[in-house]
């Protein structure tokens, strides 16, 4: 039986992200939208090493504005509903510890924050549940 451990660094990081967008690219739900803007995925996977690993452990390095990136989506609550999803389940498959239920947290609150930014920016509600 494998044992699953903390998220310890970048190797780890590069493992949860590369697991994770395998499943957003199957899924059927959020895969079009990223499979319309992404046609080479290596450049994208090698910023989110950066942007985790500075989001986890502060290491400098990563560049970029993820929201103004998103924003022109068409992408509504249930996109970061399942988007959310597919994190929680990716985490829990590979770690466990402070680190990966801090790391799910994150990933939580960013997407309320997107969601909450979009619907301001469209004139929408900005109550978010999630």
């Amino acid at each position: 039986m494998e044992t699953r451990s903390d998220i310890k660094g970048l190797d780890d990081i590069i493992s949860f992200v590369n697991k994770f967008y395998e499943k957003v690219q199957q899924d059927d739900l959020i895969g079009p939208i990223f499979n319309n803007v992404i046609e080479d995925w290596s450049p994208h996977l090698e910023k989110m090493y950066s942007f985790w690993n500075a989001v986890l452990f502060g290491v400098p390095g990563f560049t970029g504005n993820p929201f103004a990136r998103h924003a022109p989506l068409p992408i509504q609550e249930q996109h970061f509903e399942r988007w959310i999803l597919l994190f929680q389940e990716t985490i829990d498959a590979l770690f466990v510890g402070e680190m990966a239920e801090n790391t799910k947290k994150k990933a939580e609150t960013m997407a309320i924050m997107f969601l909450s930014k979009l619907k301001a920016m469209r004139g929408g509600p900005t109550r978010v549940i999630v």
